[in-house]
């Protein structure tokens, strides 16, 4: 749906790519420094900041004007937006993780992340379909009727971005509420200096680059993720070009959503049955077989790789979460976890780059196509990308003789 909505506020399709690349950039900038000052002064404050940049970034997007101005306040708009990700990314699971007891910590870890994955299918469902409703303007008008109100209704393209941003205040009090473990409270008081902070960035990048198997897991976790993203961020785009209804965007979001629930329980029984490597293998299988489906532009039919490419994103992150936090040491996890997030939005911005010069370069040899047209046939170069991504991570694996993310513990 957000595809959608900000081309039907006036935007071209490598505008909206160039606004998605942005984000990633200022994620980029300010992942590992909000990690490295989360690990010094306290996870929480980060949180709350970044609570509060999420309240901005939805007040600009939800009150910019259409016309000239709509472009640079919607670049600002996701400068907000990289900025509060960039915050909680790390500290937020950081101190999530720190708040459990001691003993059986990875184990439970693994069962929070299952009840996350539920909870937050649920929570993505509800707003999903909440944001169908309200971008819709007929069903709006019914529901108007309904009600007994004759009065105009206006424009409802922003709807869904309104009841964001009202959900984002009960965010900001959510983050005000949180607590420090005891053992963090002591940093935040003692309140380090900036060589600390520098300190535990450099004591991360050692941890990152020395160990064979986080380079692996994130140069996996890179190329798995920015496909599967680049297909959520034109999602909307790929449902119009198969010929789907605008209102039903939202509901196939919900879908997607919801398949959540399946993929707490399948992370964990693949664990149980698989060593790591199959599962990602399996978790490859899953996004190479989506990205083929897209491909096909099947005309309503083509709805089914949601399920593929909808099921690998939380396992994927299931799996990435569950190591990182067992490997990493409380000291330095917030800035691991940032150097995770870091890696994670390099790919995105790569791929947005590469993407946007794609469609850039179908326009200018075809330039009697439609958007439609050109969307789909720049489509077709995701499976190549990620089947040659995965190839290259597989034999570099094997280069370097490393049993890919080998480890003892069953997950």
């Amino acid at each position: 749906m957000l595809g959608v909505l900000f081309l039907d506020l006036g935007l071209k399709l490598e505008q909206y790519a160039i606004l998605n690349v942005i984000w990633a950039v200022t994620i980029l900038l300010f992942e590992i420094p909000s990690g490295a000052i989360a690990d010094v002064i306290g996870r929480r404050w980060m949180v709350i900041v970044a609570a509060a940049l999420m309240v901005g970034e939805m007040s600009v997007f939800a009150f910019a004007p259409v016309g000239v101005w709509l472009f640079p306040l919607l670049v600002m708009n996701r400068v907000l937006s990289g900025m509060a990700e960039a915050c909680a990314s790390g500290a937020d699971e950081a101190l999530a993780y720190d708040s459990l007891p001691d003993e059986g910590r990875a184990e439970r870890w693994r069962g929070v992340l299952a009840t996350l994955m539920k909870w937050s299918s649920g929570g993505f469902f509800i707003a999903m379909t909440a944001g169908a409703v309200a971008f819709d303007r007929q069903f709006i008008e019914a529901a108007a009727r309904w009600v007994g109100w004759n009065g105009a209704i206006g424009s409802t393209t922003r709807w869904p971005i309104y009841l964001t941003l009202a959900t984002s205040i009960p965010a900001l009090i959510c983050a005000l509420a949180m607590r420090e473990p005891p053992s963090k409270g002591k940093q935040e008081t003692a309140r380090q200096t900036l060589r600390s902070a520098m300190a535990n960035i450099l004591g991360a990048a050692r941890f990152v680059f020395r160990d064979p198997r986080v380079r692996l897991l994130l140069l996996a976790a890179m190329l798995f993720d920015s496909l599967v993203r680049l297909f959520l961020t034109f999602g909307s785009n790929y449902y119009r070009l198969i010929e789907i209804p605008e209102f039903v965007n939202g509901f196939l979001g919900s879908f997607y959503a919801l398949l959540g629930f399946l993929a707490a329980g399948m992370a964990r029984r693949m664990g149980s049955r698989f060593s790591p490597a199959q599962a990602f293998f399996l978790v490859a299988a899953f996004i190479f077989t989506g990205l083929l489906g897209l491909c096909l532009g099947t005309p309503r039919w083509g709805v089914w790789v949601v399920i593929p490419l909808g099921l690998s994103m939380p396992i994927l992150s299931f799996y990435v979460s569950s190591y990182l936090n067992e490997w990493t040491d409380s000291k330095i996890r917030a800035t691991v976890l940032s150097f995770r997030g870091m890696a994670l939005n390099m790919g995105y911005a790569a791929i947005g780059i590469g993407f946007a010069c794609l469609v850039s370069s179908i326009r200018a040899a075809s330039p009697d196509l439609s958007e439609g047209a050109i969307f789909g046939k720049a489509l077709y170069a995701l499976p190549t990308t990620f089947a040659l991504g995965w190839l290259g991570i597989a034999l570099l694996g094997s280069l370097k003789k490393v049993q890919f993310l080998a480890r003892t513990a069953k997950t």
